[in-house]
């Protein structure tokens, strides 16, 4: 059966592709088989995980732990994604925060996925040149097909997103993110 996804997100700028990979991709319907939660930001992990989080600190990380606990009783029928930037944190130390946090969670969802943007979701964008191209038909490709797509900060087009190939991406980080998407039978057999 197909979860219902709980897509917990950085910010606003995470939307249009989130949106496009449940949408086009695995032909899902926004409200019906997903919601989507932005953030002000990444923020950090809170010391005490279990105490209530700041009102102020509107940073996914932060409010994490609390979200977590709240979405505790609503099933193996739902998926809680949480997409984060790496940043400059190394992948592997990121993924170990963030399952030690959940670890270390009385009440948590059965069904948790964290996927890592490796530098940043824009950089995703940078992975697509001919996404670009469609969306910006005066960008100068061949600059941007010589860069590393996890290697980039600060790449952001909102208007490239419908334009994306999420069949054989690029990115090493996206393609894990499609990969565990499948994996976690979001597509109807």
């Amino acid at each position: 059966m197909r979860p219902f996804i709980h897509a917990l997100l950085e910010g606003a700028a995470d939307v249009p592709v989130m949106r496009e990979i449940l949408t086009r991709r695995f032909g899902l319907t926004e409200t019906l088989h997903f919601d989507l939660h932005p953030h002000n930001g990444k923020g950090k992990l809170p010391e005490n995980l279990h105490q209530r989080p700041s009102e102020r600190d509107r940073t996914l990380l932060h409010q994490l732990p609390a979200k977590l606990r709240a979405y505790a009783d609503l099933g193996q029928e739902v998926l809680i994604l949480v997409v984060v930037d790496a940043d400059d944190t190394p992948e592997a130390v990121l993924l170990n925060e963030l399952d030690a946090m959940l670890s270390a969670l009385q009440r948590r969802p059965p069904r948790v996925l964290f996927r890592l943007a490796i530098e940043e979701t824009e950089s995703w964008f940078l992975a697509d040149p001919d996404a670009i191209a469609a969306a910006y038909p005066a960008a100068k490709i061949q600059r941007i097909q010589k860069i590393d797509p996890d290697a980039v900060v600060g790449a952001w087009a909102e208007r490239i997103a419908p334009h994306m190939n999420f069949t054989h991406p690029r990115s090493p980080s996206l393609r894990k993110l499609l990969d565990s998407l499948v994996a976690e039978h979001v597509e109807e057999a």
